[in-house]
């Protein structure tokens, strides 16, 4: 079983990459973040044409999730439960189902934009109610994993230079204790193997030249339960989808399981 994690930045720019990469990887389940559209202009009839039924949460504009499979789709849950929600609402940042022998999240941690930002604190706050809500499936039996992007870098080697990230979000302790606070809960982090250079980043910045240049972050992540993550039999960076024109700034995280 392939399951893979991919932060699209807008279904509908990335539509007919998305179709072709399906088609071509292999993958039975895919959890999918920043749709960027509402959950009526969902491409549910593509996908299910390739074979793929679609579990979306989604209002539009910067956010929203999904879970793609082809292996069955049932149990969905929309919304994180205890969801302390910014500004006044809850945004559309977590779903989950279970897809055959598997059950999954599919995430989209906030951002938290600056330190002393609300949005950081929003960010500490939303990870505690996602290790509450995930606690009953990672202690059971079944395989079950958290994938997407975490907007954390786990530890100083997932990004390029530790220093140019000095003061600013996605490496403070506080945001790695709450990572570290997540696997307690009884998840492995699923470290990908890297399809060039040293390191398996899954993000890098549009700007400045950051992929020719490998200047990239690895904040997509696979957070698996022990009957998951002993059941992987490879991992890897899809690398070759942030290439060209039209690509998202995430690269797909995929994961093989024998089940």
């Amino acid at each position: 079983m392939r399951i893979a994690t991919w932060n699209v930045n807008s279904i509908t720019a990335r539509l007919p990459r998305l179709l072709a990469w399906l088609e071509s990887s292999g993958t039975d389940v895919l959890c999918l973040q920043e749709a960027k559209v509402a959950e009526a202009q969902f491409p549910v009839e593509q996908l299910r044409e390739l074979g793929y039924e679609s579990a979306v949460h989604a209002t539009g504009r910067w956010n929203g999730v999904a879970v793609l499979s082809r292996v069955g789709l049932e149990d969905v849950v929309k919304g994180l439960p205890g969801d302390p929600g910014y500004d006044g609402s809850v945004e559309p940042r977590a779903i989950s189902a279970t897809c055959g022998p598997v059950r999954v999240w599919s995430v989209y941690v906030p951002n938290g934009r600056e330190v002393e930002h609300p949005h950081y604190a929003y960010k500490l706050q939303w990870l505690e109610a996602l290790k509450a809500a995930v606690a009953g499936d990672a202690a059971g039996d079944r395989p079950f994993a958290v994938l997407g992007d975490f907007n954390i870098a786990p530890t100083d080697d997932d990004v390029y230079d530790r220093a140019a990230f000095e003061g600013s979000t996605h490496v403070t302790p506080a945001e790695r204790a709450a990572l570290a606070s997540l696997r307690e809960a009884g998840l492995t982090d699923v470290v990908p193997r890297p399809l060039k250079y040293d390191h398996p980043y899954t993000y890098w910045d549009y700007r400045q030249l950051c992929f020719p240049k490998n200047r990239g972050m690895r904040i997509d992540l696979v957070y698996g339960n022990e009957p998951f993550a002993k059941a992987v039999t490879d991992s890897y960076v899809d690398r070759e989808e942030r290439k060209g024109k039209g690509a998202s700034d995430h690269a797909p995280v995929v994961v093989d399981l024998e089940v």
